[in-house]
């Protein structure tokens, strides 16, 4: 009887102690989860530190005398695959989440919204591949204020139960596939909403009807900002009869609009008849849409492949016949899923013209998306080319654009690769300067610059003669998580000088370069060196001749931090991200190394992408990212001393 009852003792004693509660420790569990389990590009975590407050993206602070991780912010950070299903369970005191901007997947899980998470106040993740209905669960999140969902795959219909979320002041569900109607909410906090381009129908609701139109674009929808629900605008349906000028206004706009598209009627089937008489060989010159890439001066004529057959739309279609029997030559071990007359009968538009020809999105009848670059003024002889490209061909590397296939014959040869989503770095950095803008933070800078210099150090260690030879910004694309890929690389040997656009290229040509097919690696780091200053100064080089005595990029800059005020040389998109100062300046002092003058003092690709490792790895543990990656304006900054190139000529230049 003593044993039991001293067993008896132990259990009610037990019973009498408090639960465990979540602690840092646990904080620190369910962050190690979260990292095992996603899959993409992986985040850089000291996990040797006990505390968890010191990795990048994650905020602490001491709540009732305990410290405990209230934020984490992980946007752009290159992250795929589904979110485990109890990562957030324990992080009981997180008031801030924000993985915007990845390829996250999956259905949203139910720990991200237990009831344990009731300090959630802010939720981002738009920009990602979440599918799905959205979870019920949500709406016991009594305190969230800001939601934003846009830009995902989520499906269903939106749930009145959003108005339990009294404190809601923004709510984005714009882009996704939602459905039925817009239910009667009554948030009075409600002050950014978006719903446009799902395919929801019926009326907008009256308490929404303050909302922009633009709110509202892309569904079946009416009233409110929109047309009424009877076909007409409100000011329409006050005037139920036409004035007499309004009728014959209305008479003569018809026979107007019929004569115009009789006009339209007869030129395109003069146009018909004239493609009908092009073949495959003969090839065709057509006026597709062109998008100009900054730094890029198009051509006063869109070339087509030889294989375009007609204007179609807003873009261009490949057809015609091959005739010469040659056909596509792939490369690697995946299944070959098209043919060259699957190529010819795909759809495509033009992209852009670059320094070696022209590039086209080609969308294929299987849905197949690939890019097709289609080469001009090839100077080698049909053995020589097939070599040449065979090697490039060959180049596997994460952080390259690799080469799918090629077509060889005697007027065309194209070359496909895999279609980049995003566009390139080019228009990133230079696209929408306006107030729209979404500014390119530190963060996603520095890993593109670290993706992009592992990429070209790849093609170096292949050996002494393997060079890049035309390194951009418009040759950086860009994955959908915001991925660098280099491209056009081994293509510089391939054609003729290029004479005939000398500006395109001369704002990264290394001084020694005076012809673009005598490539050098000292020449690709020059023209490394002035990608990274076009990255930290958000100036295009190309764009770069900044007064009548032509100074280009690399000596303003030079001239600027001789003057020492070198924050004026950031682009001030940068200048809000203190904590990681240092790390811009050693990123800087790393671009006027490989500007150098003279070849024998640049550093090698190695070098330059071991140095942009100790930066990232040094900026991923200082950057701590606010919500809505904002920093007041107006801060002074302090200033840093930055050696630079002694025989590079002196000239200062006001910006």
């Amino acid at each position: 009887m003593k044993p039991r009852l001293l067993l008896y003792l132990l259990l009610l004693l037990l019973s009498l102690l408090p639960p465990s509660t979540p602690d840092l420790s646990s904080d620190r569990s369910s962050l190690l989860l979260l990292r095992s389990s996603l899959g993409g590009r992986p985040l850089l975590w000291n996990t040797s530190n006990p505390t968890p407050c010191f990795w990048t993206g994650v905020t602490c602070s001491n709540t009732s005398s305990t410290v405990r991780v209230t934020a984490l912010h992980l946007p752009g950070m290159g992250l795929s695959g589904p979110l485990p299903p109890n990562a957030f369970q324990n992080l009981t005191e997180l008031h801030t989440i924000s993985l915007r901007f990845n390829a996250l997947s999956g259905p949203l899980p139910l720990s991200l919204f237990s009831p344990s998470l009731s300090s959630l106040r802010n939720l981002y993740l738009q920009q990602n591949l979440f599918s799905g209905p959205i979870p019920s669960s949500i709406f016991s999140l009594q305190y969230l204020v800001r939601l934003n969902l846009a830009d995902n795959n989520f499906s269903g219909e939106i749930s009145p139960s959003f108005n339990n979320l009294s404190r809601l002041g923004t709510l984005y569900l714009q882009n996704n596939s939602l459905t039925g109607s817009i239910p009667d909410l009554t948030l009075p906090s409600l002050v950014q909403f978006n719903v446009s381009f799902n395919h929801l129908t019926g009326s907008v609701p009256s308490n929404l009807t303050r909302q922009p139109a633009t709110a509202f674009l892309g569904n079946s929808l009416c009233g409110g900002p929109l047309l009424s629900c009877n076909g007409t605008t409100s000011s329409e349906s006050k005037s139920k009869k036409l004035s007499g000028g309004a009728i014959a206004g209305i008479v003569i706009g018809c026979v107007i609009g019929f004569l115009f598209i009789l006009l339209v009627l007869i030129c395109v089937c003069r146009r018909k008849n004239v493609d009908k008489k092009t073949g495959f060989e003969e090839g065709v010159r057509v006026k597709g849409r062109e998008v100009e890439i900054p730094g890029e001066k198009l051509g006063e004529d869109t070339e087509s492949m030889s294989a375009v057959g007609h204007a179609k739309n807003a873009g261009v279609s490949l057809s015609g016949k091959s005739g010469s029997g040659k056909s596509l030559v792939f490369f690697g071990k995946g299944e070959r899923v098209f043919d060259l007359e699957d190529l010819l009968r795909a759809s495509a538009e033009v992209l852009g013209k670059g320094t070696f020809g022209t590039a086209y999105k080609a969308v294929l009848e299987m849905g197949l998306v690939v890019a097709v670059k289609r080469l001009k003024e090839v100077a080698v002889p049909e053995k020589e080319f097939r070599d040449k490209v065979d090697g490039v061909g060959r180049m596997e590397h994460e952080n390259l654009v690799c080469l799918k296939a090629y077509y060889y014959s005697r007027d065309e040869k194209l070359l496909v690769y895999d279609y980049m989503p995003m566009g390139s770095l080019s228009a990133l950095l230079h696209g929408n300067r306006g107030s729209g803008r979404t500014p390119l933070n530190w963060e996603t800078r520095s890993a593109i610059a670290l993706g992009a210099s592992r990429g070209i150090a790849y093609l170096h260690s292949q050996g002494p003669s393997i060079s890049h030879g035309n390194i951009k910004s418009s040759n950086i694309l860009l994955t959908k998580s915001y991925e660098p890929r280099v491209s056009d690389f081994g293509l510089a040997q391939l054609v003729g000088p290029v004479t005939s656009t000398p500006n395109r290229v001369a704002g990264y040509r290394a001084p020694e370069v005076t012809d673009a097919r005598k490539i050098s690696q000292k020449a690709d780091v020059y023209s490394f060196g002035v990608l990274l200053l076009e990255m930290l100064t958000g100036k295009a080089p190309t764009h770069a001749l900044l007064n009548e005595e032509g100074v280009d990029l690399p000596r303003w800059v030079q001239s600027v931090v001789r003057e020492e005020w070198s924050s004026e040389v950031f682009d001030p998109e940068l200048l809000r991200y203190q904590s990681v100062e240092e790390e811009m300046v050693d990123l800087l002092q790393l671009a006027v190394d490989c500007v150098t003058q003279y070849p024998d003092n640049r550093p090698s690709m190695a070098e330059v992408n071991s140095r942009i490792e100790e930066i990232f790895r040094s900026s991923l543990q200082k950057n701590q990212d606010t919500p809505d990656d904002i920093v007041t304006d107006g801060d002074e900054h302090q200033q840093h001393d930055i050696s630079v190139d002694s025989g590079a000529p002196h000239s200062t230049l006001a910006d």
